[in-house]
């Protein structure tokens, strides 16, 4: 059994191709998209953030309004940009979101990705402290907010407040209890895996990462997950990890479908440079009739490794295609890989 869910980009171009031509459109769809999800069965509802792009950026309006809209589906992040982030202003944010959503909430956050623009946390104010880089200035960050998230008081009282205060030193307000259990780090290596294990956090793992052996993408980044799950262990948490993967994966069961997905020009995993000397392995995407989709999906070993697994959909299509994408596949695919 497996948690399924979606994640989108939230892509918008002003095109007559595109059904999501403005800001308005892609984040109005992206909350009928996660009530029809909802609807569907899916499990989850996820959302990447990128910014000085078009696409999705600030998460937490979005989030919020998914979670007003919805009752049962998991609203989350793929993730966030922790190099931008106010670690004290993302925790009410956060906290209050969660608690709009009745405690729905798993944020995925990391410390970023290739960006727009360069060094673009700058503009947002943020410079890496003496003796580190912005990848160490956004776990720093991570750190920070996993700590406000649990609740502690640190802040000296004013002697004179406007409104009574509870005694001893303050916290943040509003903050969500559990929350702190729902941060998933999105890990680009075997190492930062461990990292976030060690830290008491669930895994996202994307479609590229870190090429550390040359294998095959699935086969690395299932070493992946059991190196953060031998490191849960070994760190002594209580509770059971959490851990996804995601995947751009499509039953072909039409015409249209066969027009948009059948070219098989995506079915081989690629290397590419992430930065100097970075070399990057990219996962194959999937696009095929229903009964060979089963067969290629069961070789997949990270899959198999995964407890989630998040479906990366083509936004720009529309609310009811990519309903259509996700239907085919809880009812064509996951049942015969035993996934429902």
């Amino acid at each position: 059994m497996k948690k399924i869910g979606f994640l989108s980009f939230g892509h918008w171009t002003p095109s007559q191709q595109s059904q999501t031509r403005s800001a308005t459109d892609v984040l109005l769809q992206s909350i009928d998209l996660a009530v029809e999800a909802e609807r569907l069965g899916l499990d989850g509802a996820y959302f990447r953030v990128h910014h000085f792009a078009r696409q999705l950026a600030s998460p937490f309006p979005l989030l919020a309004a998914v979670g007003a809209r919805t009752k049962t589906i998991e609203i989350g992040t793929g993730v966030i940009d922790m190099r931008y982030e106010n670690p004290h202003y993302m925790a009410e944010e956060s906290s209050a979101a969660d608690l709009i959503s009745g405690g729905r909430l798993q944020l995925g956050i990391s410390r970023g990705s290739p960006e727009q623009v360069i060094d673009g946390w700058r503009h947002f104010g943020y410079t890496p402290a003496a003796g580190e880089d912005d990848a160490a200035m956004g776990r720093r960050h991570a750190e920070t907010y996993l700590e406000l998230l649990g609740g502690k008081g640190f802040a000296q009282p004013n002697p004179r407040p406007m409104f009574p205060n509870p005694p001893g030193l303050l916290r943040l307000e509003p903050i969500s209890e559990g929350l702190r259990d729902r941060i998933w780090w999105g890990a680009g290596s075997n190492a930062t895996a461990v990292w976030a294990a060690q830290r008491g956090m669930n895994l996202q793992s994307s479609t590229l990462k870190n090429d550390e052996t040359g294998e095959p993408f699935h086969i690395q980044q299932a070493a992946q997950i059991r190196a953060f799950r031998a490191a849960w262990k070994e760190a002594g948490h209580t509770r059971v990890p959490r851990v996804s993967v995601s995947r751009s994966i499509f039953a072909l069961v039409n015409d249209l479908d066969r027009a948009y997905f059948g070219r098989g020009s995506n079915e081989e995993d690629k290397i590419g440079f992430l930065g100097p000397g970075l070399r990057a392995v990219f996962g194959r995407g999937y696009a095929a009739e229903p009964d060979l989709l089963v067969k290629q999906l069961s070789k997949d070993e990270a899959i198999a490794e995964a407890d989630t697994l998040l479906l990366t959909v083509p936004n720009q299509l529309g609310v009811a295609y990519n309903a259509h994408v996700l239907e085919a596949i809880l009812t064509t695919v996951a049942p015969a890989l035993g996934w429902r």
